[in-house]
């Protein structure tokens, strides 16, 4: 795992934008085409938008798949990951071909298909964030690491639900669904590169637990430590708690 630090959330998205635009286009140079997963929220706003810009990339030739989705969501509902995707990437961009998660009517079917068909070929690049519960895709903590299943139902802490409320996704607490899919640990771990990003300083007390403290179930992104070929991508604030930023992360650029 390496990290990178920028002034703000918009130079870190450029800068995450052409580290995943370039592993997709050495993908379809290499192999005819490139498998990614996709994160969602408002982290990812900056890095989508710079991604769906990037030149050269043959997004027809792009499958995509998701990290999650909430159980019993309408797919028109302003806080489906779905929906998010839809508008703000796969139609901007003209993505090829998207396999998106179907929480509202079985989600236990949409596990199992959504999952086999992830599980058929390698994925070249995930992109991730982490919560400011220290989430990785909607694995609250105790998180289990343990799991084989390529994607899981699972319940939402109040910790996660609350998050979402505060980005503006739900006006309530009660309105935030409890069940969600979420692409399990081992499964997102398989992706040959992770890129993840994470600004803002709601962030920072997770990004310190989960990247300078040890890889527990209790701070589920902190997994990411032990896979080789992922980069954290921070912004000044979120990084701002790390001890150990000056002489592990590389230096911030304009």
């Amino acid at each position: 795992m390496r990290l990178r630090c920028f002034p703000d959330k918009f130079a870190l998205g450029r800068a995450a934008a052409a580290h995943a635009g370039e592993v997709i286009r050495s993908a379809i140079t290499t192999k005819g085409g490139a498998r990614i997963l996709a994160a969602t929220g408002n982290s990812q706003l900056e890095f989508l938008d710079a991604l769906t810009r990037e030149p050269g990339i043959a997004w027809g030739a792009v499958e995509l798949f998701h990290l999650d989705e909430y159980v019993g969501l309408s797919a028109a509902h302003p806080a489906s990951f779905r929906k998010y995707l839809t508008d703000r990437f796969i139609n901007r961009a003209g993505l090829g071909r998207a396999h998106l998660l179907d929480g509202e009517r079985d989600p236990e079917r949409t596990c199992r298909e959504v999952g086999g068909q992830l599980c058929a070929a390698p994925v070249d690049v995930a992109f991730a964030g982490i919560g400011e519960n220290g989430h990785l895709a909607f694995n609250d903590p105790p998180a289990d690491f343990a799991g084989e299943e390529p994607y899981v139902i699972v319940r939402l802490d109040e910790a996660c639900r609350r998050q979402q409320v505060g980005e503006g996704w739900f006006a309530t607490l009660a309105e935030v669904p409890e069940r969600a899919i979420s692409i399990s640990i081992r499964q997102l771990l398989k992706a040959s590169e992770i890129v993840c990003v994470v600004p803002d300083a709601r962030k920072a007390e997770a990004v310190r637990r989960c990247l300078e403290g040890p890889v527990s179930p209790l701070a589920p992104a902190s997994i990411l430590q032990t896979h080789a070929r992922t980069t954290v991508y921070l912004d000044r604030e979120s990084s701002s708690l790390l001890t150990r930023l000056a002489s592990d992360a590389e230096p911030a650029v304009s």
